[in-house]
Formats: structure tokens, C-alpha cells, sequence
């Protein structure tokens, strides 16, 4: 059993202690002792150099890239999807980004791929497909009367996500635990990429969402809500979904409601930018989305420092695919410009998110016992304006892949 170990870097382990210079043990994939003057086989010199547990992404789309317009889609053939999704898994994996969850878009066999070693990428939680109502943030319809092609269009592993009234409910999550989802991902308003519908708007009925939550729970999964009307969150919060996604349009009510059930925040603030960003390199994006875009920027930024500011739970997510995967890391300095320490972003990104996950026990922190995934990064200080330049070393259960 070879046993390496990372001696002499600044240790920040997630835990809320204060950063530490130590060495770290991994062997046999696990962390086996941090301390002083450990031995091992391999010894990598990490002085000058910040180590921290692997980066967690809590929302990211492997089935698109920065480039989410009809033509792409409908000009890509069905099996290169999965190609691209290796390489972009690859970008990933290389910026530190160890575990994620894929909020709709990649299926049982993307995430099997990573587990069997055949691709490289982050160990992943899957939702599959995008639960959403007739007319909602998954419905692709065009008044055309034709459905445009996208990431989330149904194949044998990926069901249709589309969904009214309770008893379909109740039978779509069933269908989504039998592929092999993780979580159940859900849209309770509108959003701004999809075509006939409004990001103040909230969607589904509570009997609706009770079920949802009901059948998930039953088969021990947690539920996360793309959330960006203020309704829309408020009766996700009361149906006892787990993370609010986006979250853009929090009043003072759902932030108290947030505080009060222990739900997360998962913000991506990137996204909308992404949206803008993306029209800007060329993709052609309809009037109607790039309005909606630049309206929720401002107010997506508010909603979200007030979370911060009022001590909401919040885990890193990216809404990566919208922005091009590898770009991660900028979310932490735009989580920081909105008040929070680097030290809370850095746990944001590690501890909370294993937490939100349901997978603390194993992998979020530098503890003896955990799963062996840990980022070096060039430099000792936690400055996170620019973290991806930074990053120097990847592993993942104690093997160096990046």
C-alpha cells in the first residue's frame, strides 16, 4: 500500500478551524494522519503552498458548454454528447472540482463511466431530467407548435420531465429513482432560458410538490428546487425541499423561512452573466432571454447578499454548462464580493456542500478517515479572486489526476 504525503503546505482542512502548516497522510485512498514530520513513499513538497479538500460544485450541466442554443444541439449527433461530456467532466476535474451534482442533463451511464475509471471527472450526483410543468422552466415548446432540441431532450436513460398534477407526480419521481437519479431536481418558477415562461412566475401546486417531496424522501433522495420567483421559492421551502437554486428574487419573508427550515442556498451567480457572456462570443440566443438576463443580474445579487448577510446556508454551484465548464472558480470571488470571508467561501465550496449533499461523513473535509480528495494551491493566503491560476495539484482518493 503506497502512502503519499503531502508535507509542509498550509492546511486549511473545512472544518472551521484556523488554516494550519502540517502534512497530510493519504493511503489506501483515505486520509490516514495529518500532523508533523510524517513519512511516506511518496512525499510531495507543498511548501509555500495552500492544501485544501476537494472543491465541490453543487450545480453544473455536463450536457452543454457555454453554447445552449437550438442549433447546436440539433447539429450535434446523439453519441458525441457523451464524448463532450468526458472532456468537459476532464476541465472539471482540473480546476479542483472533485464532487458535483449534475442538475439535469447527464444519466446513469455518464456517472457510472467516472465511477468505473473509464473518464476522468468528478464523482457525481445526478438528477437526470428537470421536473417541470406544462409551460414551465423544462418546457422547450415554441409557438411554432415544434419542441426546440436541447440538453435535457429524452433518451431510454434520460424520462421526459415534463409533468402535471399530483399522480403524474408521483409516477415521474418513481420513474427518475429507477434510472438512477441522486436527487430530484425540480422548477418551482420560471426561468430565463426557456422560451414561454417568467422567472417571477412561480410553477407546480402544493399537492404537486408534497408528492414530489413525499416520494423522494421515501426513497431517501433530497430534493432541489430551481427556485427564482419569490413564491416559487416560499413553496419550496414549504414543501421541504432541501436547496434553493438561483434564488434570485428572496424577500425578507423566504430568507426568514430558509433560516427557519434549514434550507440552502446554492446561488450561481455566474449564470445570468453567463447568458450575457454567451451572446456576446456569438451564440444565437432569442431577444426575449437576453432581456430576461440582464434583468435578474442586479437583483440576483441583492437577493443573495441579504441571504449571506442574515446567515443563510450557502453551498458553492456554478449553473456550469451555461457558463463553459473549467470556469468554476469564479464563482467563489463573486460569492466573496457579496459578503462573505474567503474562509467562508472556501467552506461553502468543501464542508456545506458535503453537507447539502448528504455525503459529509465521507468526503467535505481534511479528516482522518475521509475519502483522500485535496487541492494544492500555490500560495498560503486564502485570497480567492482568482483561485484557478492558483491551482497546482488535483486528488482524488489519494491519487494525483490533475
Amino acid at each position: 500500500m503506497t502512502r503519499t504525503v503531502l508535507a509542509n503546505g498550509m492546511v486549511f482542512d473545512g472544518t472551521g478551524a484556523a488554516p494550519a502548516l502540517a502534512d497530510v497522510a493519504f493511503a489506501d485512498g483515505l486520509v490516514a494522519e495529518i500532523g508533523s514530520g510524517l513519512d511516506g513513499d511518496d512525499v510531495v513538497d507543498c511548501s509555500g503552498q495552500l492544501v485544501l479538500p476537494g472543491l465541490f460544485d453543487c450545480h453544473v450541466h455536463f450536457m452543454a458548454d457555454g453554447d445552449f442554443g437550438p442549433n447546436t444541439h440539433a447539429g450535434t449527433p446523439f453519441s458525441m454528447n457523451f464524448f463532450q461530456a468526458a472532456e468537459r467532466m476532464r476541465r472539471t476535474l482540473d480546476c479542483g472540482i472533485t464532487t458535483v451534482r449534475d442538475a439535469g442533463g447527464a444519466d446513469l451511464g455518464v456517472k457510472e463511466a467516472q465511477e468505473h475509471g473509464l473518464i476522468a471527472g468528478p464523482r457525481m450526483h445526478i438528477s437526470i431530467s428537470i421536473l417541470s410543468q406544462t409551460g414551465g422552466h423544462g418546457d422547450t415548446w415554441e409557438v411554432c407548435g415544434a419542441h426546440m432540441p436541447n440538453m435535457l431532450d429524452p433518451h431510454p436513460g434520460r424520462p421526459d420531465g415534463i409533468v402535471d398534477g399530483p399522480d403524474e407526480m408521483r409516477r415521474k419521481v418513481r420513474e427518475l429513482i429507477r434510472a438512477g437519479a441522486d436527487v430530484i431536481k425540480v422548477c418551482t418558477s420560471g426561468g430565463v432560458l426557456s422560451p414561454r415562461d417568467d422567472p417571477q412566475h412561480a410553477h407546480f401546486m402544493a399537492d404537486e410538490l408534497d408528492v414530489l417531496v413525499a416520494e423522494a424522501s421515501a426513497a431517501h433522495l433530497f430534493v432541489m428546487a430551481h427556485a427564482q420567483a419569490t413564491d416559487g421559492i416560499k413553496n419550496a421551502i414549504r414543501a421541504g425541499i432541501r436547496s434553493i437554486e438561483h434564488g434570485i428574487y428572496l424577500d425578507d419573508e423566504a430568507i426568514q423561512m430558509m433560516l427557519d427550515a434549514g434550507t440552502y442556498l446554492v446561488p450561481t451567480l455566474i449564470a445570468p452573466v453567463g447568458v450575457l457572456e454567451a451572446a456576446d462570443r456569438g451564440v444565437d440566443l432569442p431577444p426575449a432571454i437576453l432581456e430576461k438576463a440582464r434583468n435578474v443580474v442586479d437583483v440576483h445579487r441583492d437577493s443573495v447578499s441579504k441571504a449571506i448577510a442574515a446567515g443563510v446556508k450557502v453551498a458553492m454551484g456554478t449553473d456550469s454548462g451555461v457558463t463553459p465548464h473549467g470556469q468554476n472558480l469564479r464563482e467563489l470571488a463573486l460569492m466573496a464580493e457579496l459578503g462573505m470571508s474567503p474562509s467562508e467561501v472556501l467552506e461553502a465550496s468543501t464542508r456545506v456542500a458535503s453537507e447539502l449533499m448528504g455525503i459529509e461523513d465521507t468526503v467535505g473535509t481534511l479528516e482522518v478517515g475521509k475519502v483522500a480528495d485535496a487541492v494544492v494551491f500555490d500560495g498560503t493566503d486564502l485570497d480567492v479572486t482568482d483561485m484557478r491560476s492558483r491551482v497546482a495539484r488535483v486528488f482524488q482518493a489519494g491519487e494525483l489526476v490533475s
